[in-house]
């Protein structure tokens, strides 16, 4: 070594990890739910597929914009100071905002000035691969703070062709996600997964005794069950076909908001699992 030199260790190995959450549920509606272009837009969309129309929503100006929903909650969730290098909008029930996409109108309700997109057509899948592509934009280097954005609203304003369930409140989900010291979030997809459940189950074990786990309605019951001293189970409130959840898409990510912080202070392993029964999608999420 030349003189004058110090020999210092090299940085450690980072990843992005979810640091806050706050979850909403909202009454009331949007006066974009009026707009003439969501009839047309929503016209649009459905006639090559044969589905009529909700004229009594549409008429009555009912449902709630993205923008309108998510907004203050990113007020909250951000200081100034805090710039955002990547803003995810990640949903299952149409937006009623027929114009702009709502992604790119929230990324002026942060700091700095983001990517931005979004994430739809994947049922409860979204919300999981809105996470991993934040975790996967973060590994190119471009990316040190992500927010992912979840919402439902309770509007959908045509008949679909199979029954679908749809939330009994709008509700917003914000996900801060950060770079820090150590592995970040690990998200797993899969398609056909011939027992989901097992699946799930192996996922949770591998974590060792008091891992944690959460699951959405789209996965039995007995999911939670994780051996070893000190387990616990926190079930989302639709599990095992009991009743339709009263929130199908943000109901597991409010169940993380309000565990985070305790799972935080104790240390504990989490694994949060989704699985979407129409499209067949197994979702994991391991919080480190």
């Amino acid at each position: 070594m030349a003189p004058g030199t110090t020999d210092r260790a090299a940085p450690g190995p980072s990843g992005l990890r979810i640091t806050r959450a706050l979850a909403r549920r909202f009454d009331g509606r949007s006066e974009t739910s009026l707009d003439p272009d969501l009839r047309v837009f929503v016209s649009d969309l459905v006639r090559p597929h044969g589905l009529p129309l909700r004229e009594d929503l549409l008429s009555e100006g009912v449902g709630h914009s993205y923008e309108e929903l998510a907004a203050g909650l990113l007020g909250e969730a951000l200081a100034e100071d805090e710039p955002v290098d990547l803003l995810i909008l990640a949903f299952d029930t149409p937006d009623v905002r027929p114009g702009a996409p709502s992604s790119l109108a929230l990324s002026r309700s942060v700091p700095g000035t983001p990517l931005a997109f979004a994430v739809c057509d994947q049922g409860t899948a979204a919300a999981f691969t809105a996470l991993r592509l934040a975790a996967d934009h973060h590994r190119t280097g471009a990316c040190r703070r992500a927010v992912v954005v979840l919402a439902e609203q309770t509007a959908l304003h045509y008949v679909p062709s199979a029954p679908v369930a749809l939330p009994e409140r709008h509700a917003v989900v914000v996900l801060v996600c950060e770079e820090a010291p150590g592995a970040g979030l690990t998200v797993r997809q899969r398609t056909g997964a011939p027992a989901p459940e097992e699946a799930v189950r192996a996922e949770a074990a591998a974590l060792g005794p008091g891992a944690e786990v959460v699951s959405d309605d789209g996965l039995a019951a007995e999911v939670v069950s994780v051996d070893g001293p000190g387990a616990e189970a926190v079930p989302d409130d639709g599990l095992a076909g009991r009743r339709p959840p009263a929130q199908p898409f943000t109901g597991l990510w409010a169940t993380l908001a309000e565990c985070l912080p305790r799972w935080r202070a104790e240390g504990r392993p989490v694994l949060l699992a989704g699985y979407d029964r129409r499209l067949g999608v197994l979702s994991t999420l391991t919080l480190p």
